[in-house]
This record gives structure tokens, sequence and C-alpha cells, in this order.
């Protein structure tokens, strides 16, 4: 189960972007976005542990989930290059940016939502062998899992800024741009091919 869920955790996605956009700013941006991160995940386990995983997850949930997330980090995509010429020292960026950034991009988070209804679900009805305890066990080593991996990658680029120049912090926001919009586009559209198959 730990591998599987470094499976999702390692993987670049908007989480992973959004904590180099901030890293940039704050060491400290991996923690407190991970720290957001679990502000919604652990809730979402534990609703999935105790009722979702006796129901079957209805068609248009997925497709619902696609487009409204899919929308909405394209948003983020947009907004987040638009404010990357902003020159904020560290400290100087409230430690609630970067926590709320990591409750935001969870959120709305298409990837994120799919994944715990689908694989992780799947985890969690295994662990639920192994009773409550069990369980509690799994939601904290795989907490934890993202929790180091963003809390290192935060202060390594948080310590590489100085060598960074302006092509190279245009790159970074491109990247991050890329990803929010790429990851977006690639929802909204699957979700809204998966309306048209169910209609045809």
């Amino acid at each position: 189960m730990v591998l599987i869920s470094l499976s999702g955790v390692l993987l670049p996605g908007p989480l992973f972007a959004v904590t180099m956009e901030k890293a940039a700013k704050r060491k400290t941006a991996g923690l407190l976005i991970a720290v957001g991160h679990g502000v919604v995940e652990f809730p979402l386990m534990f609703f999935i542990y105790f009722w979702l995983s006796q129901f079957v997850i209805p068609d248009f949930v997925p497709i619902a989930v696609g487009v409204v997330g899919g929308l909405l980090m394209m948003y983020m995509g947009v907004n987040t290059f638009r404010n990357r010429r902003k020159n904020v020292k560290e400290y100087g960026v409230p430690r609630q940016e970067s926590l709320l950034a990591g409750i935001w991009t969870t959120a709305v988070n298409p990837g994120f939502i799919l994944w715990w209804i689908t694989i992780g679900t799947a985890l969690i009805m295994n662990a639920q062998i192994f009773g409550l305890l069990g369980f509690s066990v799994f939601t904290v080593v795989h907490w934890l899992c993202d929790f180091i991996w963003y809390t290192v990658v935060a202060f390594i680029i948080f310590k590489s800024r100085q060598f960074w120049n302006e092509k190279v912090h245009t790159a970074i926001f491109v990247f991050c741009f890329a990803v929010f919009v790429g990851f977006g586009a690639w929802f909204f559209s699957s979700a809204l091919w998966s309306a048209i198959s169910t209609l045809i």
C-alpha cells in the first residue's frame, strides 16, 4: 500500500507545481502545503472508510468532478502565470498563503478526488481487514509520504533560488502554468467525452 501511495505522491502534478511556486518565497512552503493537503485528505479518507466504501459511485460523479475541477484548475494556471512577476521576499508571504494553496489545490484537483474514489477506496477497503487501527496507520503513513516529499522539495528549491536568473524564474512559472492548464484541460475534456458517450 505504501508503494501505491508513493506512486501518487511522487508523480509531478498540480500540488508539485504549486509547491515550486511557493517555495521560491518561503522555505517552509512544502511543510505548510502538505498540512493544507492533509486538511482535505484526512476527512476524505475517513469519509470513504466509514461511509462511501459501502456504495457504488454513480457515473455522473466522476463526470461532475472532472468538469468543475478541470475548469478551476485551468483558472488557477492562468492566475499563477499572471502573478509570476510579483517579487515577494521570504516571510513577506503570509504562512496562510501556502497553507491555503495546499487546501485549494487539493480540493479542486479532479485527479486527487478520482484517485481516492477508485484506487484509494480499494486501498482503504484492504486496510479495513485490520480494523480501525490498521486504517489509522495507513492514513498517517500515506500523509507522511506527502509531508516528507513536499517539505524536502520546497527546501531544496528555496536554497537554490539564488541561482535563478530571469529565464529560470520564467521557466518555472511556465511549467506551473502548463501543469495546471494541461491537467485541467485533460480532466475537463475527458469528463465531457464521458458525458457524451453515456448519451450516445
